[in-house]
């Protein structure tokens, strides 16, 4: 039997009691925010960070994580790094990320492990904090730009995207080992690399954006035992993903016609499962973030719509049906992260 689909006010309580989402707002407007959903309570708070701070969050925020009792929020334009008690939304501390010049280091996303967070930065580094003092321990040079970054086989893997030098983009992985903290390789992929993530298996899977014309996304396999591309999958377009129990949950937005596609992808047959994820009549505007709740599998998508209304926070089951819908919950919402 299908999930009958209910509004925000009849969740019912279950494994997972909070969500947390991330709107990045538009840039130079200083208006990102934070909400959260309590399942327990069936309440929705628009403005959890701002209404347990009093003051915003900061400008175009980009990523978010989870590690143990705290919340992690890469804020780009004001290059910080946002620290949250994730049960009541206080602040615990904001770390700024600017160099010796005081130049904006300008933070993209984060990822974590043993104790440590990394961040890749616009400015070609990534830094590694202490999830403890919540100090910054050390940085380390990639390529231009790093626009995404996964931990894999004991190593931190880079995209960097030069997208910042447009049209001179980069092209290339880097790979960081963890225990030297030390640049080791650059492994070349297609151009302009964004979204980069891991499978069981450790194989690294990273989308390439191309120059936005005549070259076209691309999505592509790094092997991390050997630490090269080994395979380009042709017959793939996506802008984002997440990968979930080796299953890769993908979509597609083209800008010209306005269309997009939700996929999925098994990640050890490594062929496309779907390409018509959604399975009832649930159309999205403009999809802006894809996530996947660990506990039970459902699919979590963001719409931005029109980029300058408040976005929407859809939950699908994993047979592509709509559980759920999540109404106004910020700015161009592009995270949702599980507790």
């Amino acid at each position: 039997m299908h999930d009958k689909m209910r509004t925000e006010d009849d969740l019912s309580v279950t494994e997972t009691t909070r969500i947390y989402v991330l709107s990045e707002g538009l840039i130079n407007l200083n208006n990102s925010s934070l909400a959260m959903y309590d399942f327990s309570v069936g309440t929705k708070s628009s403005d959890y960070f701002l209404t347990a701070n009093k003051r915003g969050l900061g400008d175009t925020a980009n990523d978010m994580g989870l590690y143990g009792s705290k919340l992690y929020v890469v804020v780009n334009v004001s290059s910080q790094i946002e620290v949250l008690d994730a049960g009541t939304g206080l602040s615990l501390k904001q770390i700024p990320f600017f160099n010796e010049q005081n130049t904006a280091r300008q933070p993209r996303y984060v990822d974590f492990h043993e104790g440590k967070a990394y961040v890749c930065s616009f400015d070609g580094t990534v830094a590694k904090i202490d999830t403890s003092t919540l100090q910054i321990e050390g940085l380390v040079n990639c390529g231009r730009n790093p626009d995404g970054i996964c931990i894999a086989n004991g190593k931190i893997y880079v995209s960097n995207s030069g997208g910042l030098n447009f049209p001179n983009y980069d092209n290339t992985v880097s790979v960081v080992d963890i225990a030297s903290f030390q640049e080791i390789k650059k492994i070349p992929v297609g151009l302009n690399p964004y979204k980069i993530a891991s499978d069981s298996e450790g194989d690294v899977y990273v989308v390439t954006r191309g120059n936005y014309g005549n070259t076209a996304y691309r999505f592509h396999r790094i092997n991390t035992r050997v630490d090269e591309t080994i395979q380009d999958f042709d017959n793939i377009r996506l802008l984002n993903f997440t990968i979930h129990n080796d299953t890769a949950y993908m979509y597609h937005y083209d800008y010209s016609t306005g269309r997009n596609q939700i996929m999925t992808f098994d990640c050890k047959t490594e062929t496309l499962i779907t390409d018509r994820f959604i399975t009832d009549d649930t159309k999205l505007v403009t999809p802006f973030g894809i996530d996947v709740n660990p506990i039970n599998g459902d699919v979590y998508i963001t719409d931005g719509k029109s980029y300058l209304t408040w976005g929407d926070v859809l939950c699908f089951n994993k047979m592509g049906k709509l559980k759920f819908r999540l109404k106004e919950v910020g700015l161009n919402p592009n995270k949702v992260v599980f507790r």
